[in-house]
């Protein structure tokens, strides 16, 4: 809570570029500089209803500009304070955005190298990029994913539990003021009973993300959209950094297995660090001081 609600960073500066998307919509990208002209790139994935301004973000962008490395921090769909135009959104398994940001970054011929850290949902996100049937592009060297819902389904039979009460409400709150601002642009496609249904964060992805993006319903959209499927199949180094004291990740959410089995997947379970909390000294969490470790070694 004191991450994500208290923490405050400073001494980083965003430029905006708006990338119009294959399918015409749009996502807003705040990118950052190292003092000299570098070769390396790191693109940051924010967590459910986060941002590119969130504590977690610009941290982990202070850091990793202070080593060289330029930043593209991503806002994604409906997520950087406008809603974007069309009546689907993000979700956690929307890799078709993640390749127009790279495809984007790597056409401007300025990235020799390109490393990738997510979040939550964007840890999920990247994970399931670079596990998925593609040619995954040379240039990418490196994936760190933080507190990673590697099992979607698994992850929201935690957030359903009573501990986790006020964090469910608070998303849950979040994402139906997205519905309504759908709504308005959508009205035809979303109703005032729709919205009223939203109970919990499953009705959210029974009503609004299933029908949004092509799935059946949330089950389907758990089962198609979970990193943990596509774990075995990933090449590129990859860590999954998940604390045991995670109050938001089910145990199907550690992937111990997999890790052994894929010598290209690293898994680290510290004790304690919450989700996508990981505090330290002098402000920097250890995730900020990880990342740089694992992708100077690669």
């Amino acid at each position: 809570m004191y991450s994500g609600l208290v923490r405050k960073v400073d001494g980083v500066t965003q430029e905006r570029e708006r990338l119009t998307l294959p399918d015409g919509d749009f996502l807003d990208l705040d990118w950052s500089f190292a003092s000299k002209p570098c070769k390396k790139i790191m693109i940051l994935l924010h967590g459910l209803e986060g941002n590119a301004q969130r504590p977690y973000i610009i941290g982990s962008a202070k850091q990793a500009i202070a080593q060289g490395y330029d930043i593209c921090a991503v806002n994604f769909r409906g997520c950087s304070g406008e809603t974007n135009t069309l009546y689907r959104s993000y979700h956690s398994g929307a890799t078709e955005d993640l390749e127009a940001i790279i495809h984007h970054i790597l056409n401007s011929d300025k990235y020799d190298e390109l490393f990738i850290k997510g979040f939550s949902l964007g840890g999920n996100l990247a994970l399931k990029y670079i596990g998925e049937e593609r040619d995954v592009p040379k240039e990418i060297k490196g994936v760190v994913a933080v507190s990673v819902p590697c099992s979607l389904h698994s992850s929201l039979l935690q957030l359903l539990h009573p501990k986790n009460y006020l964090y469910a409400k608070r998303f849950k709150d979040h994402l139906k003021a997205k519905m309504r601002e759908k709504q308005q642009l959508f009205p035809k496609q979303i109703s005032d009973s729709d919205i009223k249904n939203v109970k919990t964060l499953k009705d959210f992805d029974d009503i609004y993300t299933s029908r949004a993006h092509g799935f059946k319903d949330a089950m389907d959209y758990y089962e198609k959209c979970s990193s943990l499927q596509f774990l075995s199949k990933i090449n590129v180094p990859a860590l999954i950094i998940n604390a045991k004291n995670d109050s938001f990740l089910g145990p199907e959410c550690y992937p111990y297995k997999e890790a052994v089995e894929n010598n290209s997947l690293y898994l680290e379970v510290p004790e304690y660090g919450g989700h996508v909390g990981f505090h330290g000294n002098q402000n920097i969490t250890y995730t900020e001081k990880r990342i740089i470790k694992f992708f100077d070694e690669l």
